[in-house]
């Protein structure tokens, strides 16, 4: 089947010529005829299967029946409106927006948090049809006056999943309240829990379901495998696979929270890797900055949280590491998603500790495959990874020394008890964590200062490396002698007769 046969629109066929496309993928054979025929849909589909176009496409196919080519701002009211729950996924559906509009008399403009309103307001004024958002923003413009939304004919929610997690399901039903109750809604989702059917019986008439393949399913042309390791070894470990990659090959390497993605990017900088890292507290520009330089090739290392990862597009990515296994097994499938696309091969790669095994069954147990474990000599997991018989994994055959050349020891980087291999801290949620993040160490005498042995200060978790100074490496076994004696501590010392 062509894109012709689809029955879209010439201008929009001249689009996707030029954008290098030829045949649909199957999530778009099935959704483009139910949305251009006006109905509600609740599409289940993950990363990478062409669902932005699936919606796209018939959403700009059906506006551009009413186009004005008037130059008049109260002449052009928002006619569409799609969420997105992160910058980055909003901008890339925006560019999809304006990739396939070209050719069409349709305005569009992305609105986002982190940078000035401003000029979206001033882009507002303008007349906008098709207004791409994340949900805050979105409310921030409502409260302050400067968008309509009682105009609104197509409401699409993308990563619905993903809006839960983030904990803007509130914010969705407000927006929702906004909207005129006559209008056609499509809901995009790679899971579909209790609270997400709730949200779609609330937003969604008589919707059709489409989905594409099993959700969960992974692509075929992954490779996984499982790299058992003690928490405290998994950074000196990281570094050494990154080494023995093939030259120049870019990693994306996947952590459970923001402080953590930070200094491990500081740690692979240290030894001589480049890498930077992209979370939920970076500046809009100084995330915009990190993706484009990775991009282009002059990053190696991507160190990235679930959220701040969500809906990158990145092609020709050779391998993901898993730092740390998501505690949701769904978000293995989406991490990992972002590997192997398009026919080509990818390499799925976990370092998991003895406290992470049930992660790693619960991931098993959803994609229906038993990974392949291997022991990398030198990196050996705790006494308490070993399975049920006593018997351990298979030792990886090939692998190189535990200590190549340049390459860290476990000796030379090891850390106090607050590192992020430490194995008793509980990781946080990219969002809702009320707490200020740093690390939970346990008290072990006094701590004259913030900064670690490895240099890293718990006061700027965020600066740049050279910008964290030096301090002498200090060994995290020494003794502290208690300040006053133990008997006082007891209740005194009594008295003397």
């Amino acid at each position: 089947m062509s894109f012709s046969e689809l029955g879209l629109i010439p201008e929009l066929l001249k689009a996707v010529a030029e954008a290098g496309y030829t045949e649909p993928t199957p999530i778009q054979r099935q959704a483009i005829p139910v949305v251009l025929a006006g109905h509600d849909m609740m599409g289940g589909a993950q990363t990478g299967t062409g669902k932005t176009a699936g919606f796209t496409l018939p959403l700009l196919n059906r506006l551009a029946r009413h186009a004005s080519t008037s130059t008049s701002p109260a002449r052009h009211q928002v006619r569409a409106l799609i969420l997105a729950p992160t910058r980055e996924l909003a901008m890339q559906v925006f560019e999809s927006v304006k990739m396939y509009s070209r050719h069409l008399p349709l305005r569009s403009t992305c609105i986002y948090g982190g940078v000035d309103m401003n000029p979206q307001i001033q882009e507002l004024r303008r007349g906008i049809e098709i207004v791409v958002a994340t949900p805050g923003r979105l409310l921030d413009h409502v409260q302050q006056k400067t968008i309509a939304l009682g105009q609104v004919e197509f409401l699409v929610l993308d990563e619905a999943d993903r809006m839960l997690d983030m904990g803007f399901i509130p914010d969705i039903r407000r927006i929702l309240a906004l909207l005129p109750a006559n209008r056609q809604s499509l809901l995009f989702s790679a899971t579909f829990s209790d609270e997400i059917k709730k949200l779609a019986d609330q937003m969604l008439k008589n919707p059709q379901l489409i989905e594409v393949a099993r959700r969960n399913m992974v692509s075929e042309t992954i490779s996984h495998i499982v790299h058992p390791v003690s928490s405290g070894l998994k950074r000196n470990l990281l570094a050494h696979l990154i080494r023995h990659e093939e030259e120049n090959a870019q990693v994306l390497v996947f952590v459970g929270t923001k402080f953590g993605c930070s200094r491990l990017a500081h740690f692979l900088e240290r030894h001589g890797i480049s890498a930077d890292s992209i979370h939920g507290d970076k500046s809009q520009q100084a995330r915009t900055e990190t993706l484009e330089a990775f991009k282009s090739g002059k990053i190696r290392v991507l160190v990235a949280t679930d959220v701040a990862a969500r809906g990158l597009d990145i092609e020709d990515l050779p391998s993901v590491i898993n730092f740390e296994l998501p505690h949701t097994a769904e978000d293995y499938v989406h991490r990992i998603g972002r590997t192997g696309r398009a026919g080509k091969s990818g390499k799925a790669v976990s370092l998991v500790s003895a406290e992470e095994r049930h992660h790693l069954a619960d991931i098993q147990k959803l994609i229906k495959l038993e990974i392949r474990q291997e022991i990398v000599p030198g990196f050996d997991p705790e006494p308490d990874f070993f399975d049920a018989e006593g018997s351990r994994r298979k030792r990886s055959p090939t692998a190189a020394p535990a200590t190549p050349r340049n390459a860290p020891t476990a000796s030379a980087t090891k850390e106090p008890a607050s590192s992020t291999g430490d194995r008793k801290k509980r990781p946080e949620r990219e969002r809702g964590e009320q707490r200020p993040e740093r690390e939970r160490a346990p008290h072990r005498g006094r701590q004259p200062n913030h900064i670690a042995a490895d240099g890293f200060d718990f006061s700027k978790p965020y600066e740049q490396p050279s910008a964290i100074p030096k301090t002498e490496d200090a060994s995290a076994d020494s003794l502290h002698k208690p300040q006053r004696p133990i008997a006082f501590l007891l209740g005194g010392l009594g008295r003397k007769h």
